[in-house]
């Protein structure tokens, strides 16, 4: 059994917690979230793995970005983090937002990125695509973020919702509801902008890297992560059958052994 979590603080203020003995393994949740999302995750992985998963800029117990905030500014959060938990290098992964985050500090620090996973990752959006992200963020700054959980629930976890998912759902609402508002509108609006951020980089990913998403997830394709893979020498595709954008809680049993097999990746791997 996992034991419990204790939120620990970086030198900088990035609030994290760490479990489990091994191989380093860093998991970066998504926009609104805190790391504590990451739950199934950290209890199957723990078991052969240290685990280090911590609050982005702007969430949970860390620091906000800046008001211009960049995806350098978060990449260099997690190079901090690491520097302080004295890892030269360490698998990162990386929900939405965070695969993002992932995927800008595997470009910026290849030698300390020994494997990355991009899970519902968003590269190149459709031009409607790109309006309802950012008519979201308007909503965001102009509403607030306790205007905008209902529908974010909805859409990520169907409306109505579930019985069988009303108690992941009552979870994800409160992350939301606690939210810093500021640092939320922020990084949304650097998320609603960045699907581009990496094009024409990804072939210099070098690592093993995952590419996983679900079947039904629009805004995070499986089409956005084919395009990825396509760029990336030593890279693998996996779609899992009728999940959506938040799949790391509502099938984390489909999400971990994908995350396990991805462990397992040689630098040898072919695609």
């Amino acid at each position: 059994m996992m034991r419990e979590d204790i939120t620990l603080y970086a030198p900088d203020g990035t609030a994290y917690a760490v479990h489990g003995e091994g191989e380093p393994v860093v998991l970066i949740h998504g926009v609104g979230m805190q790391h504590g999302v990451w739950a199934p995750q950290i209890e199957d992985l723990a078991r052969s793995h240290q685990v280090i998963a911590y609050d982005m800029l702007g969430h949970g117990g860390s620091p906000l970005p800046p008001d211009d905030a960049r995806l350098q500014d978060y990449a260099e959060q997690l190079e901090r983090l690491l520097d302080h938990l004295g890892i030269p290098a360490a698998n990162v992964a990386g929900h939405s937002m965070g695969a993002l985050v992932a995927m800008e500090f595997a470009l910026r620090h290849p030698s300390r990125t020994s494997r990355l996973a991009a899970l519902n990752a968003v590269f190149r959006r459709t031009p409607e695509q790109r309006a309802a992200v950012q008519s979201r963020s308007e909503a965001l700054d102009q509403s607030g973020v306790q205007a905008t959980i209902g529908s974010t629930i909805s859409r990520w976890f169907g409306d109505p919702v579930p019985a069988s998912l009303q108690s992941m759902a009552t979870t994800v609402a409160g992350y939301l509801r606690d939210v810093h508002p500021e640092g939320y509108a922020r990084t949304y609006r650097l998320f609603s902008s960045s699907d581009e951020a990496h094009a024409g980089k990804l072939h210099q990913l070098t690592m093993p890297t995952l590419f996983l998403t679900g079947e039904f997830d629009a805004n995070s394709s499986p089409e956005m992560s084919e395009s990825m893979s396509k760029e990336v020498p030593q890279s693998i595709v996996e779609i899992i059958p009728g999940e959506r954008h938040m799949m790391t809680v509502v099938a984390p049993d489909a999400v971990n052994q994908s995350l396990r097999n991805w462990l397992a990746f040689r630098r040898d791997i072919q695609t």
